[in-house]
């Protein structure tokens, strides 16, 4: 892939290309080790848009055929709630 290291890959998570590049040269060999090592595909839309070019990367870097890389596993978005906004929730008590 002949494209400089400050594209973005994973729009959702803001990840370069230059950020997987580095971690498929440290080591990452499947997209689930990119993902652990960059956050790649961990955002919103959970690797729809990256996959393929962090899989085309894998591919170009260590010559493991595309049909070898397994897609990301997918995991519910997790999303953070204000605290402020549990103050609705009442809580029993356990004593009696």
């Amino acid at each position: 892939m002949n494209q400089p290291d400050d594209l973005i890959v994973c729009r959702c998570e803001e990840i370069s290309l230059g950020e997987i590049r580095d971690a498929v040269r440290e080591g990452a060999r499947d997209p689930d080790a990119v993902k652990r090592m960059t956050r790649a595909g961990m955002g919103l839309c959970q690797s729809k848009t990256c996959f393929n070019l962090i899989a085309r990367l894998i591919h170009e870097e260590t010559g493991i055929p595309l049909r070898d890389l397994k897609p990301f596993t997918t995991r519910p978005p997790v999303r953070p709630v204000p605290v402020k906004s549990w103050g609705a929730v009442r809580v029993k008590s356990c004593e009696k």
